[in-house]
């Protein structure tokens, strides 16, 4: 099933504000904004996951590219009153914004290309190319 433009567009801008959001409660913490950008990234180490193959890729990524580990950390950061755990949860869920803002879903089909928002990467080129032709 292919996502028509206007879910895609809807799904990036809840991408966007989800970002705005986590940075919102990243400047509410007042965090180390050098362990902030240290783990930004984070979250896009589980592609080495792949080199394991397509099956074991795709669960790793989706489990940390998913809102649901970043809402529970935060939700344990709350609980214990730890702000470090907070800020590492606002962290989380900005990367998981930001890349839905970019059209950047959780994986398909055991497929690295393939996501919830379409095609990404040269495979969206090519396939954008025989459509148009």
């Amino acid at each position: 099933m292919k996502a028509d433009l206007s879910t895609t567009a809807i799904l990036r801008a809840e991408g966007a504000a989800l970002f705005a959001s986590a940075l919102t409660l990243l400047f509410c913490v007042e965090p180390s904004w050098a362990t902030a950008a240290a783990f930004f990234f984070a979250p896009d180490l589980s592609l080495f996951a792949f080199l394991h193959g397509p099956r074991a890729g795709v669960i790793l990524y989706n489990l940390t590219h998913s809102t649901l580990g970043g809402l529970g950390l935060a939700m344990l950061g709350v609980s214990l009153e730890m702000p470090l755990l907070i800020e590492l949860a606002a962290v989380w869920l900005a990367h998981v914004g930001f890349d839905r803002m970019l059209g950047y879903g959780l994986k398909r089909s055991l497929s690295f290309h393939k996501t919830h928002l379409g095609p990404i990467g040269l495979w969206r080129r090519s396939t954008r190319s025989r459509s148009q032709g």
